[in-house]
């Protein structure tokens, strides 16, 4: 993507209602306005809260919302230039229950109350193959820790991906840890009982993985 591209989209997000690009010192300060308030003071209502973690394009954020008008999602990238489009078929299609929240992962405790949210995505994220980059890992048992804070305490986290590595390394963390988990499926394309979502909405990613024949791969599971 062009530099100018990218400035015209970052601009587009700041004229966007939907959009949210708190700064680092906001967040880590406890500053951010709608941390605990996002039922009250955004979407002015009390349906369940569903985010989706390294976003990129929103399509999980926005296909969700489509098929769920009764529950509020919100997608959480730093790359504000990628959900530009999510951002924008949300505002544009009169979605109001769909919201972008620029930041990094690891402070998402300062963008949600303890408790706060009913679901996670996450899709596709980078898997991290290196050892050196386990901290980086988006299911490591760091980041469980930080999702369990923000979750209700019946609170599920869906992993959708493509690398096997991992799809194996989660299922073994969460085994190890004793965490519940409710679904796991190593090919949801070949193997049945997948959920609807999961076969009905496609990154633009996932869409080239498939092309190459790549298994797709799920977990849902529960963080005790």
């Amino acid at each position: 993507m062009g530099s100018k591209n990218k400035l015209k989209r970052f601009k587009e997000n700041e004229t966007f209602g939907n959009v949210f690009q708190p700064t680092r010192e906001e967040v880590v300060g406890g500053l951010f306005p709608l941390k605990g308030k996002w039922n009250s003071d955004f979407f002015k209502n009390n349906h369940p809260i569903i985010i989706e973690l390294g976003c990129g394009k929103g399509e999980y954020s926005v296909g969700l919302a489509e098929r769920y008008p009764d529950k509020n999602f919100i997608g959480i990238d730093i790359k504000g230039a990628r959900f530009w489009r999510g951002a924008k078929t949300a505002h544009e299609s009169g979605m109001h229950h769909v919201a972008f929240v620029r930041t990094q992962i690891e402070l998402i405790d300062g963008i949600f109350a303890e408790g706060e949210v009913s679901e996670i995505w996450i899709t596709f994220p980078d898997p991290q193959i290196k050892y050196k980059r386990t901290k980086h890992r988006m299911t490591n048992s760091e980041f469980l820790k930080l999702y369990k804070r923000i979750l209700k305490p019946d609170g599920v986290v869906n992993l959708k991906t493509d690398s096997e590595f991992m799809h194996g390394y989660t299922l073994g963390l969460l085994h190890g840890e004793g965490h519940e988990v409710l679904y796991a499926n190593h090919n949801v394309y070949k193997n049945e009982g997948a959920p609807d979502e999961v076969l009905e909405i496609q990154t633009f990613y996932e869409k080239q993985y498939l092309e190459i024949n790549k298994a797709i791969t799920y977990i849902r599971f529960k963080i005790k």
